[in-house]
């Protein structure tokens, strides 16, 4: 193991980073950002880099480290993207090693022998273990810390961890050695927040937006949400996806529900066994077309590249958390599908969990406001994505690429129908559940009713135009909007100022018109994100990777870590005859070519021989 790492670390540090990036990674350019976020990193700056999921953050680190003297420390949240960023950069001959909870005794061993002999370029940790490690570290010639899911450091990040703020100590420890720190989700608050405890001096900041166009975007109204899972999952029956739940107990439902009907689906949540957990985390990691049902326990740090697709069976928390989730798919650039599902209760949950936390009430105020951006764009009219984008501060056109842009809705002055709901809210002393609103609304008497002398009130049955469901839609709107509110802990309804301007007709409303026909609205199919091959070529790609899942599985490593889907898409459709044609497609470094390179022409050639 030993000799291993050591022989991993022969990198040539005289070499322009875009030579490394060919010969070592396999790639003939930089993606948008890499470059000068390399460049400042080289030339010694401090740097914080915000970027989309799957711009390629890991290659901002990795490339400096290896064109320069000394270790570079990376602090990374999970085990598993450790591991696999490990096992990846060492398939393309990087000398790297991760001290984790699940390292062995001779794994341990061999990578303090490489710190002892000065081989090892990059060390995977987690915050967790940086204490333990602190004297270790000491003298390992520290000369770059690069800090992953930096979000992670500010208590204004949906994913704070208290142990990221042990980075700024160990800093001091170390000499204060660079510091390259990197997310995908951070605010104006959140970067702040980050700059002032990770940096002595304020870091070189680089903002690459926010946008993943291969991604499709869509919301949808729960209109039985079990057919809507399943469809949209059957929809994309052998590809790799995620469907995220808000609670253990309907995750299990879910997972159980889909394998029900064939599909390859597995449970992930903190109830499970840890022996579980990290079983169906490796499947899914290292085969293709298993679906992962999840709470948001799974995901953070998964280096996955060929998720197809990630649903939301009920609302995410806010919108980092689910711009965070839906850049778990599409890490490759290809095409991703994403769908999130909500209603009335996840609003409600999602309002009672912020205010049942522990948290100061400067903290759940702007819970609530980052809650609220979500349902505005859970409820827009316009875009998704120039909704999404707004939220970040970025402007756009309209994307042609979300559910919004394929079938823009229709929208109605909805300024009567909400004084009549926030009527009967006001009229029964904003007391009530939405059931009994609605019965109010559509003149549903019953022995309750006459008890109250709801019956009896001016609002009783003036609603007769819409249905129930409608109704519904109409307070779901209303609530998003931030007309009315609901009592997190009794589940009644009340208004806010500004829903009583709305009442007293200083402020008009408008409504989706689709979302007040539910009953009536055609549920959208699901469609798999294209990726256009031929038939021919499509027959060579399975081909391509069934030998490399065998090589993955003879390897121990994911499937991804052989080489990524792009690669063997771009295999199948030019069908290189010789090594040098071979090392022009996308990821086939030098390292790669001489481990992988005969197999896979001679598997090229065979196919096109008819064998």
């Amino acid at each position: 193991m030993r000799q291993r790492i050591a022989s991993l670390g022969l990198i040539a540090k005289s070499m322009p980073p875009l030579d490394l990036l060919k010969s070592v990674f396999g790639y003939e350019s930089f993606r948008p950002g890499q470059e000068e976020i390399i460049a400042a990193i080289g030339a010694g700056e401090d740097v914080l880099a915000i970027m989309p999921t799957g711009a390629g953050k890991s290659l901002c680190f990795q490339v400096p480290a290896l064109a320069r003297d000394g270790l570079t420390l990376v602090i990374s949240p999970l085990v598993a993207l450790m591991s696999d960023q490990v096992s990846a950069l060492r398939q393309n001959g990087v000398a790297a090693g991760a001290l984790t909870s699940a390292s062995s005794e001779a794994e341990r061993e061999a990578i303090f022998s490489a710190l002892r002999d000065k081989t090892l370029k990059l060390l995977y940790m987690a915050p967790e273990r940086l204490g333990l490690a602190q004297a270790m570290l000491s003298r390992a010639g520290v000369t770059l810390i690069a800090i992953d899911e930096a979000h992670c450091v500010s208590q204004w990040g949906h994913d704070f961890r208290p142990d990221y703020l042990r980075i700024g100590e160990l800093a001091e420890a170390l000499g204060h050695p660079q510091i390259a720190a990197f997310t995908a989700t951070a605010d104006a608050e959140t970067r702040k927040d980050i700059a002032a405890r990770l940096f002595r001096q304020p870091p070189r900041l680089f903002l690459f937006g926010f946008d993943r166009p291969n991604l499709f975007l869509s919301f949808f109204p729960k209109l039985g949400p079990r057919s809507q899972v399943s469809d949209f999952v059957a929809a994309h029956k052998g590809q790799s996806g995620i469907v995220y739940c808000a609670s253990r107990k309907k995750v299990e439902a879910l997972a159980g529900l889909l394998v029900a009907k064939g599909i390859d689906a597995l449970p992930y949540h903190a109830g499970l066994p840890h022996e579980t957990r990290q079983a169906n985390q490796t499947r899914f990691s290292r085969e293709d077309g298993v679906v992962m049902v999840a709470t948001v326990a799974f995901g953070m740090g998964i280096d996955k590249p060929d998720v197809r697709f990630v649903m939301h069976a009920d609302l995410p928390a806010s919108v980092e958390a689910y711009y965070q989730e839906i850049g778990r798919a599409g890490r490759d650039g290809l095409p991703a599908n994403t769908q999130v599902l909500y209603g009335i209760d996840d609003i409600k949950l999602r309002r009672r969990q912020i205010e049942e936390s522990d948290a100061p009430a400067e903290r759940k105020r702007i819970d609530h406001l980052r809650l609220n951006a979500l349902l505005s764009i859970a409820e827009a009219p316009r875009c998704r994505r120039q909704s999404l984008l707004a939220y970040f501060g970025e402007e756009s056109a309209p994307c042609g690429n979300c559910d919004l842009c394929r079938n823009p809705p229709e929208t109605i002055d909805g300024t009567v129908p909400a004084q009549k709901a926030l009527s009967a809210i006001a009229r029964t002393g904003q007391r009530f559940g939405l059931e009994h609103l609605i019965a109010i609304l559509v003149g549903e008497d019953g022995e309750r009713m006459r008890e109250l002398g709801h019956n009896r009130l001016p609002t009783f049955g003036v609603g007769s135009e819409f249905d129930k469901g409608q109704w519904r839609g109409v307070f779901r709107q209303l609530y998003a909007a931030g007309y009315a509110s609901v009592d997190p802990e009794f589940g009644g309804w009340g208004m806010t100022e500004e829903g009583r301007a709305v009442l007293r007709g200083n402020a008009p409303v408008l409504l989706r018109k689709d979302s007040l026909k539910p009953r009536l609205q055609k549920r959208a199919r699901s469609r798999a994100p294209a990726i256009e091959l031929d038939t021919d070529d499509a027959s060579l790609l399975r081909v391509l990777k069934s030998m490399r899942r065998d090589l993955a599985a003879e390897a121990n490593v994911p499937a991804y870590v052989i080489f990524a889907d792009r690669t063997l898409i771009e295999m199948a459709e030019h069908r290189p005859r010789t090594k040098a044609q071979m090392a022009e497609i996308h990821g086939v470094g030098t390292r790669k070519l001489a481990s992988f390179g005969d197999i896979f022409l001679a598997a090229i050639r065979d196919f096109e021989n008819g064998r």
